[in-house]
């Protein structure tokens, strides 16, 4: 079976930056499980994912347009400690949700000072080339629960049904 729009696939990852140095990797793990066509993975990867099947191995390449994005400076901001005394033992790397006009963003706190805290909007990997290494471990359709929910269905998935 081919991989194309409402396909659920499982694979197996080594992602490394252009040094060559790995960032992640799944192949100590679980399989990654995603529904293609839904954008679960960045869109670079997705594509490349086209027309494959279970057992290829391939590299792709993704450029930040096609993966996290550029970094941009206007996700990056100063506030006031003040607004973080709630939090125990604040500490560079720490990530918090926050609201936006857009629904709700992750952001990383970069630097503590005596009075403010630097936060960082973008994605770690934005601004990044990835270098995939991709094993594809199985292709099945998905149910038609994945599809109406726009993900696929596995271990750790809960829903109200």
């Amino acid at each position: 079976m081919h991989i194309s729009e409402h396909k659920v696939v499982l694979f197996h990852f080594t992602l490394k930056g252009d040094d060559g140095e790995v960032i992640d990797s799944s192949f100590d793990d679980e399989p990654v499980t995603y529904l293609h066509g839904a954008g679960e993975v960045v869109p670079g990867l997705e594509t490349a994912f086209e027309g494959k099947s279970a057992g290829d191995r391939f590299q792709v390449v993704v450029q930040p347009s096609e993966g996290f994005g550029q970094r941009d400076e206007s996700r990056c901001e100063v506030v006031p400690k003040e607004e973080f005394e709630e939090v125990e033992d604040l500490e560079v790397g720490m990530q918090f949700h926050v609201p936006t006009d857009d629904g709700e963003s992750v952001v990383t706190v970069v630097e503590i000072g005596d009075e403010t805290v630097s936060l960082d909007g973008n994605h770690d990997l934005a601004g990044l080339v990835l270098h995939f290494d991709v094993t594809v471990q199985e292709v099945r359709e998905a149910t038609p629960d994945e599809i109406a929910h726009g993900h696929a269905h596995g271990n750790g998935c809960s829903h109200d049904h």
